[in-house]
């Protein structure tokens, strides 16, 4: 049986589960397509949310970040985790327990205002939107290569399945979805990994063979670093010389995980606020079995990427490309690896042409070599590494099942968050308050189509690598709605003014910041500066700048909030009422 036929029927019978279940949990009212009805088990919850949270971002492209960067990379493992804690602890059991189903629902009663929910809206769309690129983007990744197809057809196979079980059962459909898919996702994630590391270290964990010890005797990290620096790239342990970048980007990944709609409404799907705290605690068990294997993932599709390419040792000659690997020859089709032959010796000349080491590269010139003749992409190495390891078939589609559910689930619920904020909070709150059950269900599902269309989209133009995407959608959800969150729940004093300048305020600075370095509303070419650290402004990266913009949100808000009158009374005691865990009404008072 060939491999393609394999890949399909593992996609085909992971598809098939998916619209099972979205056919039996079609969603009937506008409580069932927010909230899933209300009533949804805390460990059901617990596991829909980590398919929710561990997306195309965490399944393909963290491990290739890691495989290709090293220790700098390790700041999304940090910044992530890091962020679901902050979440769990200080946002999810007190929004919760205020009763309403998604956060400019939360931020436009908190702060009495319907210009603090607007611009919650449209912060909302502008974090979701960028978010459901880098997810879109891992999407049409996983299609491409599994199914054989170009990107962007790739792309529209994905979101003609979303659009399906999304629209249809609404966070309902969703919920029981993303439960089927964190199960398929784990199982193809950790199932190669204890394979691969086996081969490598002779460890069925990956975690610990990461530290082990490869045939030669010589320890793995060590050994990977001697291949990489023969090659010219910097060491995969060395020190990182920009530690202010690597901590405002862990930083601005950690706040904008906690203001991240998406996430935080999948606790308004629990009956009560122990059941909130209850499901965040099983979130994070879900999450860390996959963040825990994810170092050893990418660390050891390096070494394997590099020893197929130099099978005798990086000081040997590299393989002829003729006689190149079946699963290069497959990922090319996908344009996501490219080989040039620059210097016409018909070898897989690969190493580093952008080294600052003068000596390493006259010796590469004396060599005869004319550049790095292999372009890799980094989100292909998890989905490539079952094939570089030659696992066996079965492991490699069940890997492609597993990255096109980590790709769908986060899609999804970034689609409802989309559509929940313009069906509700636009429409039935602000322009139409007549509107039907019925007609706001309609709406929802109206506003869910035109955000996959334009999703899409944007997925055939993303402005980066899926993680990179998904870092900037982390930065403009932590500058604007994680500090009105924030301040919405420990702070009495901040009024509406306050909190609508302060959003506005982050907002605006951060996208600005962002659009200068990689183009206005993302358009490629319109970017107004290098984005390299010769154009970033005092050194900052723009992937990293959601704390800046998180600080100045929380000053603008502070300072117009204390120059104008304080919130009425009855706002102060609901916020006080808040933080004490009885007594929370149910989750679609609405």
């Amino acid at each position: 049986m060939s491999q393609f036929v394999i890949n399909l029927i593992f996609v085909g019978l992971s598809f098939a589960l998916y619209f099972g279940i979205a056919i039996w949990a079609r969603a009937g009212s506008t409580k069932e397509f927010y909230v899933a009805g209300g009533g949804v088990h805390p460990v059901v919850n617990g596991m829909a949310t980590g398919a929710d949270w561990m997306s195309a971002a965490s399944f393909i492209s963290m491990a290739g970040m890691i495989a290709m960067n090293g220790y700098f990379a390790s700041a999304y493992l940090m910044g992530w985790t890091g962020g679901f804690v902050l979440l769990a602890l200080l946002l999810a059991p007190y929004l919760r327990k205020f009763g309403k189903f998604t956060v400019p629902d939360f931020i436009g009663d908190r702060f009495y205002s319907k210009g603090a929910r607007l611009i919650a809206v449209v912060c909302l769309i502008l974090a979701c939107t960028t978010y459901v690129i880098g997810q879109m983007t891992g999407a049409g990744v996983a299609f491409s290569r599994f199914l054989e197809v170009d990107k962007n057809t790739g792309l529209i196979i994905a979101a003609i399945v979303v659009l399906f079980y999304a629209v249809l059962g609404g966070m309902k459909g969703i919920t029981y979805t993303q439960v089927a898919q964190y199960v398929v996702l784990m199982i193809a994630y950790i199932v190669p990994a204890i394979f691969i590391s086996m081969n490598i270290t002779g460890n069925p964990i990956p975690g610990l063979g990461m530290f082990g010890t490869t045939a030669d005797g010589t320890t793995m990290l060590t050994k990977l670093d001697g291949l990489i620096t023969d090659l010219g790239f910097t060491a995969y342990t060395a020190d990182v010389p920009d530690k202010l970048n690597m901590f405002l980007l862990a930083l601005s990944l950690m706040i904008g995980t906690a203001g991240l709609p998406h996430v935080i409404i999948r606790f308004f799907t629990v009956n009560k606020v122990s059941d909130a705290r209850s499901s965040a605690g099983w979130t994070l068990v879900f999450i860390a079995l996959l963040y825990t294997a994810a170092p050893a993932v990418g660390t050891m599709s390096r070494m394997n990427l590099v020893e197929t390419i130099y099978p005798n040792g990086t000081t040997s000659a590299p393989i002829d490309y003729e006689v190149r690997p079946e699963w290069m020859k497959n990922w090319e089709q996908t344009g996501l690896l490219k080989f040039e032959d620059k210097n016409g010796d018909g070898k897989i000349n690969y190493y580093n042409d952008k080294s600052k080491d003068e000596a390493f590269l006259a010796n590469a010139t004396q060599q005869g070599l004319q550049g790095n003749e292999l372009d890799v992409n980094n989100d292909i190495m998890v989905l490539a590494n079952p094939e570089i390891a030659q696992l066996p078939g079965w492991v490699i589609g069940l890997i492609a099942a597993g990255g096109i559910a980590a790709a769908l689930s986060t899609a999804a619920g970034l689609l409802l968050a989309i559509s929940s904020a313009i069906s509700h909070d636009l429409i039935k709150t602000i322009l139409k308050p007549t509107i039907s059950d019925k007609g706001e269900l309609t709406a929802a599902r109206i506003s869910m189509i035109v955000a996959i269309a334009v999703a899409t989209w944007l997925g055939m133009n993303p402005p980066g690598f899926a993680a990179q995407t998904v870092a900037l959608a982390f930065g403009i959800a932590g500058s604007s709605l994680f500090p009105a969150l924030m301040m919405g729940i420990f702070s009495k004093r901040i009024n509406n003014k306050g909190a609508v300048a302060g959003m506005l305020a982050g907002l605006i600075v951060t996208c600005v910041y962002i659009f200068l370095f990689k183009g206005w509303f993302f358009i490629p070419g319109t970017a107004t500066l290098p984005d390299d650290a010769t154009g970033w402004i005092m050194g900052i990266n723009p992937l990293g700048f959601g704390p800046i913009g998180a600080v100045i949100n929380f000053v603008v808000a502070f300072a117009v909030s204390y120059m104008t009158a304080p919130p009425p009374k009855e706002i102060q005691d609901l916020v006080e009422s808040v933080r004490y865990p009885k007594g929370a009404g149910a989750a679609v008072d609405h």
